[in-house]
């Protein structure tokens, strides 16, 4: 693509959940239209969009037509077909590049490009039985992270050796599917992490501040900005994802998540090719927010400002949680965002809130109940 998008083009998003949703808004708002290829009739994404397919997204007639109504098409999530995305991209162009899908599929993939483009991350091996278990984790000093290599999300897929038995070994393997493994040595880190960067097509390329984050069985609980690090571990941060973005000759929004040693330094563990949970904070502190920096990345727009209006705290809302939505609704600095999803399961993602605190930190209130006051002093 060589020109940016007329308004009135339609962006083809593959995946139809909270992020395909945003997505799709923050579309509308530049004046584009959108279409989206998922599977789930009563998706999150089929509210907001022109265009829902709903098929399978490897359904050959479904990508054609998918492919006919749009002018470029991008994906919300990793675990997508790559032959899917393949194809679509020898019709029209596609953002992320498939190869940057294709990495991010496969956890052992994952760790060997992070390691060529000069990123740390922890020690890992392959696994593939239970005795390549056993001599791995003999290697790390019986402590490990094992993780199915692909189709794990939200901490599932995994378990976590802290001294390893030979009884705990035996029939791991097989426990876990019986498919291909990935073991990761554990990592006494300080917090984690992530930074949520854009590149063009151009090759100019934006990052915004780090958020710390802290999760709760797997699943991500709890975003604040700043995160608690030195400004030269944030920077290295930032450099890390720019080494990333270039790496793969990447167009749109990554977002890479980082372990933070003692001594300051970062091991990378791993990263999204799309927008991504821990930068939904970037809808209520930031003029640009994670979703419109993607969709002007896409469409061949200039990248937009990754500056903060303020600090703040951005929460996920799991299952029954999203209860709290009218009292969360009655304070001022708050912004919430609910998904739209009809059932509320256990552990699942319902929505989020963002709460605004000045720049300093702290967070003051208007003494006549107003809006809370942004300003220092």
């Amino acid at each position: 693509m060589t020109k940016a998008l007329a308004p009135g083009a339609t962006i083809g998003i593959v995946g139809g959940g909270q992020l395909g949703r945003m997505l799709a808004m923050a579309a509308a708002r530049l004046g584009y239209h959108t279409a989206v290829l998922e599977p789930d009739r009563n998706c999150p994404a089929a509210e907001v969009t022109g265009l829902h397919i709903s098929a399978p997204f490897d359904n050959g007639k479904a990508l054609e037509r998918f492919a006919s109504v749009s002018d470029v098409v991008t994906y919300e999530f990793e675990n997508v077909p790559v032959s899917a995305v393949r194809s679509l991209n020898e019709q029209l162009p596609v953002y992320p590049p498939p190869e940057a899908l294709e990495a991010a599929q496969d956890r052992l993939a994952e760790k060997i490009f992070l390691n060529s483009a000069g990123v740390s991350t922890a020690p890992f091996a392959s696994v593939d039985n239970d005795e390549e278990l056993a001599r791995a984790l003999a290697r790390f000093g019986g402590r490990g992270v094992l993780k199915t290599r692909r189709m794990g999300y939200d901490g599932k897929g995994q378990r976590v050796f802290r001294s390893a038995t030979r009884e705990e070994v035996k029939g791991c393997f097989a426990h876990m599917g019986g498919v291909p493994l990935v073991l990761e040595g554990l990592m006494a880190f300080e917090r984690e992490i992530s930074v949520i960067a854009a590149r063009a097509a151009d090759g100019s390329m934006v990052a915004y501040d780090p958020a710390e984050n802290v999760h709760r069985d797997g699943i991500l609980f709890r975003s604040t900005v700043p995160a608690a690090i030195s400004p030269t571990t944030a920077e290295t941060a930032r450099e890390a994802a720019f080494t990333i973005l270039s790496a793969l000759g990447y167009v749109g929004v990554i977002g890479v998540e980082f372990f933070v040693m003692a001594n300051g330094t970062l091991i990378a563990n791993e990263f999204a090719p799309r927008v991504h949970n821990s930068g939904h904070w970037t809808e209520a502190a930031c003029l640009v927010s994670q979703f419109e920096q993607h969709i002007r990345a896409v469409a061949g727009l200039p990248l937009g400002s990754t500056t903060r209006h303020a600090d703040c705290v951005m929460t996920n809302l799991l299952g029954a949680e999203q209860e709290q939505a009218t009292a969360l609704l009655a304070e001022p600095d708050v912004m919430l965002h609910l998904y739209g999803k009809a059932e509320a399961r256990p552990g699942r993602k319902m929505g989020h809130y963002t709460r605004l605190l000045p720049l300093d930190g702290e967070l003051r209130h208007n003494p006549a109940g107003g809006s809370a006051s942004l300003q220092k002093g």
